[in-house]
């Protein structure tokens, strides 16, 4: 069956040039990009992305890493990975969240480190299960931003909208 995982190349991936490498391994997958962005993260963003880690004491520290504080990188790459299985073959060429625990084949195992101060800097984010790649990918992704129908929509009018045009 087709699913769909979110993947955030996280601001340690950006600063060190990881990208190509990153989505070099992910093709190993065989799955179809079908939605793709750079990201100024804000913190309502993160501190969304992150709810259910509120309560840890390392909430505020992970906001800022998701941020790009810590590494003078204030943005993410956000990508939409579609296919037969999307999570499951994802989250194993990421490897474990914890970098020392991640097998040294893995993307996190290659490129992440724990920080001095205990902050997992794992390169990247993959969604862990089907309702959370629907609520992570709804709140990255608008729907005119994905290639493919995900999820239910509706038409909604508004008048009055003020967006940025290019001049």
């Amino acid at each position: 069956m087709s699913q769909a995982v979110l993947i955030l190349i996280k601001p340690d991936g950006l600063k060190k040039s990881l990208t190509g490498n990153i989505l070099t391994r992910l093709s190993e997958t065989k799955l179809e990009i079908v939605a793709a962005k750079m990201v100024r993260v804000s913190k309502e963003l993160a501190e969304e992305h992150y709810k259910h880690l509120k309560d840890k004491p390392f909430f505020g520290e992970i906001i800022k890493y998701l941020q790009g504080e810590l590494h003078d990188r204030k943005k993410v790459m956000a990508l939409v990975y579609w296919g037969k299985d999307a999570i499951k073959k994802c989250r194993e060429l990421a490897g474990a969240t914890n970098p020392e625990e991640a097998e040294s084949t893995s993307i996190r195992g290659s490129y992440g480190r724990i920080t001095t101060t205990g902050v997992y800097e794992n390169v990247i984010h993959v969604s862990s299960n089907e309702p959370e790649a629907e609520r992570e990918i709804k709140l990255w992704f608008n729907p005119d931003e994905i290639i493919v129908d995900l999820y239910a929509t509706k038409d909604l009018v508004l008048k009055e909208i003020t967006n940025k045009v290019w001049r």
